[in-house]
């Protein structure tokens, strides 16, 4: 599908989207406990969607209604559970390197399945650890699928979240369920703001887990046979979906305007993708921060050029890229080796779909330098870009079109749909024709 946007003016109150890692995380801890539980503002993403499917497929009960995701647990049927079972997890990494974990809780053998994007995303960290755990796996040369044979029972292993903190993630959401207890030593751990968001997790549901620090990295203590108990929890307000439409408000809101404010969004969340606060201070937009909105306006004068270290929240670089290009002077955001084993090639797209927007965005070892320019300058008249299937980088171009001159076609922008269904939708009503 192709979606063309026009020049416009952001403005006005929205909603942030729900966070699909909140939503998630959320997800598999219902499917563990014993009753009921109530997920509140749930995203119904693409991935979120994959994580339900594989939620019912181990033995919850899933029922969607008005405001709410009602997950019925299934901790004995998945502690229990025998022969095999495939997962279609669709394109989502922290589905499939999640519930690999999970599934390993299962005495039979389970396949987690892989589709699009998601095949040609690494998912081999995950052998190791398991199998010191007392788990079997396989993957196609470090690729899904995952076979894996349970039970995973517990004990010590060594766990490198060098590229990914989503595989640790389920470790530390299905050890309480095994018989033993186990300590984890993690290695060059990458994006810890979203670790912290699974602690927050598992505790909403009643588990804790003891973590302190090790000579490589944190150190986990999991205690073995332990309950989640089920929670009326609420999904967080997403800050990487939400940091396009802060950015709209900076590039193309109206000068001396009220500028655009986004509402469900926690100051205090774990997410990483907070930092966007940071970048837009220090590109001297207007940024007013509370926990009711975050509300965000153009600079008194020109944007300014800023750097940034997204080496811990690299979905970030999208948003951070449409920003840049409309800054006065160069912008360097550091972290460029984090988004290789994206939806795509992360900054190979976004160097060559904003080359065809008159944004040069070039890399230098591990740094993105954009090349900005202020609001009147620098950008073509007409442009049509490719999304790769990636929906961040889809996103960034809607936000950058909104600043520029004319009309920008996105080929592929259905894939919005992976995090934020409505996106297009959303963002229009929130601009308006200059």
């Amino acid at each position: 599908m192709t979606r063309t946007m026009q020049p416009a003016v952001a403005s006005g109150s929205i909603r942030a989207p729900a966070s699909k890692s909140s939503m998630q995380r959320a997800v598999a801890c219902a499917l563990l406990a014993e009753g009921e539980s109530a997920l509140r503002s749930p995203s119904l993403s693409a991935d979120c969607l994959a994580a339900l499917e594989v939620a019912r497929a181990l033995g919850a009960r899933v029922e969607s209604g008005p405001g709410a995701v009602r997950v019925g647990g299934a901790p004995g049927a998945l502690l229990s559970g025998s022969g095999e079972l495939s997962l279609p997890c669709g394109e989502s990494g922290l589905c499939i390197r999640m519930f690999s974990s999970i599934a390993a809780l299962r005495p039979g053998r389970t396949e987690l399945a892989a589709r699009g994007s998601l095949a040609r995303r690494p998912v081999g960290m995950a052998a190791g650890p398991l199998e010191a755990l007392g788990a079997r796996c396989a993957t196609q040369n470090g690729l899904p699928p995952l076979r894996i044979e349970g039970p995973l029972r517990g004990g010590r292993a060594l766990v490198d979240a060098s590229a990914s903190s989503q595989f640790l993630t389920g470790l530390l959401v299905a050890l309480p369920l095994a018989p033993g207890d186990s300590i984890l030593e993690v290695g060059g751990l990458a994006s810890g703001g979203y670790v912290e968001l699974t602690l927050d997790t598992m505790r909403a549901f009643g588990v804790e887990v003891e973590r302190s620090a090790g000579e490589r990295g944190p150190s986990f203590r999991i205690e073995g046979r332990r309950r989640y108990a089920a929670a009326d929890f609420e999904v967080e307000g997403d800050w990487s979906g939400a940091a396009f439409l802060l950015v709209a408000g900076a590039i193309a809101g109206r000068p001396g305007g009220a500028g655009l404010s986004v509402e469900g969004l926690s100051l205090g969340s774990s997410q990483p993708d907070r930092g966007i606060l940071e970048a837009l201070r220090d590109a001297g937009a207007r940024v007013e921060a509370s926990e009711r909105s975050i509300r965000v306006g153009p600079a008194e004068g020109e944007l300014r050029a800023f750097s940034f270290d997204a080496r811990d929240r690299p979905d970030l670089f999208p948003p951070l890229v449409a920003l840049a290009a409309r800054c006065e002077g160069r912008s360097s955001i550091r972290g460029v080796s984090r988004l290789r084993d994206k939806e795509s090639d992360r900054a190979a797209a976004l160097s060559l779909e904003f080359a065809k927007l008159g944004v040069e965005a070039t890399v230098d070892g591990d740094v993105m330098r954009v090349e900005g320019a202020a609001r009147r300058q620098g950008t073509v008249e007409e442009a049509r870009v490719d999304s790769h299937g990636d929906h961040r980088i889809a996103m960034a171009a809607a936000v950058h079109a909104l600043a520029g001159l004319g009309a920008v076609g996105i080929d592929g922008a259905d894939c919005v749909s992976k995090s934020w269904p409505s996106f297009f939708e959303d963002l229009g009503s929130v601009s308006s024709p200059r």
